[in-house]
């Protein structure tokens, strides 16, 4: 189509009816052709321009044509070679070229713009089979790189944990759900390889091409979902992995710290043992705002013994007070207290009884006060020796419960309001509560460290106080401390 057509075509010097062409047809009804029929000329005027005559032309120096004929002269030939958009009719169909030039135009036409749409059909399916080509060999890699990755994890995992519902990574089971799931998928990929030449062939028919494309990347969507389901899940596992393994790795150094501080314990002999009673609450200066805090609710008491060790730092006169209670509506339930010039007092209720106790001389003293309901009755005790005893005091009232237990301070209000003035300067230690009076030899084992005995109300342990506002509490052994001062 579109190609260039020649046509050799025979020119006489002269139209001689006695001279024949080449062809079988003489000159003389090639002129007389030329002269009675328009179509050969229209042939002839295109074959030599639109400017042409209608016969063949003269050569030069020829004499015109004229009734009178001629002999006959040589004949030669020349070629005559014009570009058509169109297929140029036969020596034949010359005769009839007129009245089919415009069908023929048109079947002309109809050809090209089907040739040209299955060019442009076969090009568009030759590009989408070269991107099916290329996504394949990107899978394939993929998978490649995938198979040669996954026996590697699992040969240097080594035993791991459950972190995962499906099974760890030495699970037999999930190996070979692994190893069958890459199979299939290299099975898929090879099939599609096999098919791709046989879609190669119909490329010539364009109806069933866009389906094909279509079919194709809608599976290797699949297959790429498939595999990146798989790398995620596997990632996954790795980070719960790593995640579980540095937990572990991390209880292991604490367990091996406590153990090594325990080893140091032994090494240097037994007393660096600290039993959870052995503590002391220290305050070193006089303030309204050092104090500890006895962290349990107290119930209702109709007798009680109270038992700590004491040692006194003060240098002005009073040693302030070492414990008071509080409770709702009443700031002063039970006090022990030493203001001013003032002997050592005991208040319940707001009662008072003044005690025969001293703690002066700046060392350990172990005190204990004793009370009961019936008749007021109580005692007082110093390093386990009876120092004295009354009655009438707040007789027949029981210790109200749910109230406020202070170390160092006396509260002026439910857990609150203290005054410098009558704050404790020294150490506390072995603050111990019973429900009951204790005879006096119990106060005596507990004064010399015999018979040592925790409270039944409020034992003295270091989860049970807390201490506020600077005053500190420090590991301590009152007896051994005692027994080096």
């Amino acid at each position: 189509l579109g190609a260039v057509i020649c046509i050799i075509a025979s020119v006489p010097l002269a139209a001689s009816p006695a001279r024949a062409l080449p062809g079988g047809t003489d000159n003389a009804s090639v002129a007389s052709g030329a002269a009675a029929s328009p179509g050969p000329q229209r042939s002839l005027s295109a074959l030599h321009g639109a400017g042409g005559s209608a016969g063949p032309p003269a050569l030069p120096g020829a004499p015109a044509a004229s009734a009178h004929p001629l002999p006959p002269g040589p004949l030669f030939s020349r070629f005559l070679c014009t570009p058509l958009a169109a297929a140029c009719p036969s020596g034949a169909q010359q005769g009839d070229a007129a009245g089919a030039a415009p069908g023929e135009r048109e079947e002309l036409l109809l050809l090209q713009s089907t040739a040209e749409q299955l060019r442009q059909t076969a090009l568009q399916q030759e590009a989408r089979i070269r991107a099916d080509q290329d996504t394949i060999r990107e899978l394939t890699g993929k998978l490649g790189r995938c198979e040669s990755g996954l026996p590697r994890g699992l040969q240097g995992a080594g035993p791991r944990r459950d972190t995962m519902a499906d099974g760890s990574w030495d699970s037999p089971a999930l190996i070979l759900e692994l190893e069958d799931a890459v199979r299939a998928l290299r099975d898929r990929i090879d099939r599609l390889e096999q098919e791709l030449p046989a879609r190669v062939n119909l490329s010539a028919a364009p109806a069933p091409v866009s389906a094909v494309p279509a079919g194709l990347h809608s599976k290797m969507d699949q297959l790429e979902g498939q595999l990146l389901a798989q790398v995620l899940a596997l990632e996954k596992e790795r980070a719960a992995l790593s995640h579980s393994g540095r937990r572990q790795r991390q209880e292991m150094e604490k367990e091996l710290d406590v153990l090594q501080g325990r080893v140091a314990e032994l090494e240097h002999g037994s007393s660096a043992y600290s039993p959870p009673d052995a503590f002391k609450i220290s305050i070193p200066i006089r303030n309204n705002y050092m104090y500890a805090r006895v962290r349990k609710v107290l119930p209702e008491l109709y007798a009680f013994t109270a038992c700590m060790w004491l040692r006194s730092r003060s240098s002005s006169t009073g040693q302030g007070t070492p414990f008071s209670y509080s409770v709702p509506g009443q700031a002063n339930e039970i006090v022990l207290l030493e203001a001013g010039h003032e002997p050592m007092e005991l208040l319940i209720n707001d009662k008072v009884a003044q005690l025969p106790l001293s703690l002066k001389d700046n060392g350990w003293h172990h005190i204990c006060i004793a009370w009961t309901t019936r008749d007021g009755l109580w005692s007082a005790y110093q390093d386990g020796e009876l120092q004295g005893s009354g009655e009438n005091l707040a007789a027949w009232h029981p210790i109200k419960p749910h109230g406020i237990l202070i170390l160092g301070q006396e509260q002026d209000t439910l857990g609150g309001r203290f005054d410098a003035t009558q704050a404790f300067v020294g150490d506390i230690t072995q603050f111990n509560l019973w429900d009951h009076a204790l005879t006096p030899a119990q106060v005596l084992g507990i004064a010399n460290c015999t018979a040592p005995l925790l409270g039944n109300v409020l034992p003295w342990e270091d989860k049970l106080v807390e201490a506020f506002g600077g005053a500190t509490k420090a590991a301590f052994d009152v007896c051994k401390g005692k027994a080096k001062a």
